[in-house]
């Protein structure tokens, strides 16, 4: 188990720190869902309606589209684009290891690499590839609880509901993609910039602590 958690504690923790502010969320969701409702003469609503609920769906997949289509763009447009100094660019100065073609003879080589073809033609782009897919299909999640959740607003007023063609251009919807959107680009902003200047001893995301500010890539 010393050696799992040595070699997958990165991965664990963060899986561990989702599920426990996942379930934050859901309980306190739950509980304001319940408030709103209440406020607006409707009956409260049970747990497991709440997790199929437009509330839960909107909230929770609007968070995690904007998360995937901030890691989709940083890994595609760092294949084209240089942060000078910082630990999270590549260095156009000079060759880099992820820039060479793969080789079948190479040791432990993945399996799509000993295949070729089409493979792995798929599978030098899967990373972006998958992310931006990530990102489609939580962005359609997100779409379909936001006009759940709309629609059960004006349900309980008594007006006429939003159709998914309609709904599509809604500022309501668009306001909850942006002001996601743009919180996720500012991080990335701040953690290239911040990478040339400052320094974290022993994390693979700074440079070494005595490396030129000017030194770009970890």
């Amino acid at each position: 188990m010393k050696t799992f958690f040595r070699n997958n504690g990165l991965s664990i923790v963060f899986l561990l720190l989702f599920i426990l502010t996942l379930a934050g969320q859901v309980v306190f969701g739950f509980e304001e869902h319940n408030k709103e409702l209440l406020q607006q003469g409707a009956s409260s609503v049970d747990f497991s309606i709440y997790l199929t609920s437009g509330h839960f769906l909107q909230s929770t997949f609007e968070n995690w589209e904007s998360e995937f289509l901030q890691m989709a763009l940083f890994v595609m447009l760092t294949i084209f684009l240089q942060q000078k100094g910082s630990s999270e660019s590549k260095d156009f100065d000079k060759p880099q290891e992820v820039d060479r073609e793969p080789s079948p003879a190479a040791k432990d080589a993945p399996w799509p690499v000993k295949k070729g073809g089409l493979i792995l033609a798929f599978y030098k782009h899967s990373l972006t590839i998958v992310l931006f897919l990530l990102f489609m299909l939580f962005f359609a999640v997100h779409f379909y609880g936001s006009l759940k959740d709309e629609n059960q607003e004006l349900s309980l007023k008594g007006l006429p509901l939003e159709t998914a063609g309609s709904y599509i251009g809604d500022s309501r919807f668009w306001f909850e993609s942006f002001q996601n959107w743009q919180s996720e680009f500012l991080s990335v902003f701040a953690i290239v910039i911040l990478s040339i200047y400052l320094r974290q001893i022993g994390s693979s995301q700074s440079k070494p602590v005595d490396a030129p500010n000017m030194e770009t890539g970890e």
